[in-house]
């Protein structure tokens, strides 16, 4: 059986990060965010329902964390869910937490509003360059090879197009 383990969140934080770095040298940010639901209740009048979510994020994730956002911060999240499980004064405590594999900052680097994006395989800065290992290029560079196009007819003869189980 497959297992499939994603969630995205978009929301605010509700607190400045806490930051630690192991002694392996890998820093860590820790941060709850807020996610509002909107909802009607029985007359019709529309309400807020806010959820809370613990993030955990890695490396230099956490470090961009540290240094561009702070409580209020606008972010979305992308990873997956973790179940810490330990024993309180001999009762059994679990807890579930997203441990963040993306996190794209919403707002800009000053107000708290704008563009912008930062994600954990380096960052990507909306409008400039693409950071990655230490090394910045032109985002005209960013998109790789592209192969030759291919007529509908070439595609479906060479490729097997036909063999996609999906």
């Amino acid at each position: 059986m497959a297992n499939f383990n994603k969630v995205v969140l978009v929301g605010n934080m509700t607190r400045d990060a806490e930051i630690r770095t192991l002694p392996s040298g890998t820093t860590v940010a820790e941060f709850s965010l807020a996610v509002n639901d909107r909802r009607k209740d029985a007359s019709g009048n529309w309400y807020d329902e806010a959820n809370f979510f613990d993030i955990t994020v890695w490396s230099r994730s956490a470090e961009i964390v540290r240094d561009y956002t702070r409580k209020g911060s606008p972010l979305l999240i992308e990873g997956r869910l973790k179940q810490d499980t330990w024993e309180q004064d001999g009762q059994k405590r679990s807890k579930v937490k997203v441990v963040a594999e993306r996190v794209v900052l919403l707002g800009s680097r000053d107000s708290g509003s704008g563009g912008g994006g930062y994600s954990q395989g380096g960052y990507q800065q909306q409008g400039g360059y693409q950071q990655q290992g230490g090394y910045q290029r032109p985002q005209s560079q960013q998109q790789g090879f592209q192969p030759p196009i291919q007529s509908e007819d070439e595609y479906s003869q060479d490729s097997g197009a036909d063999d996609i189980p999906f």
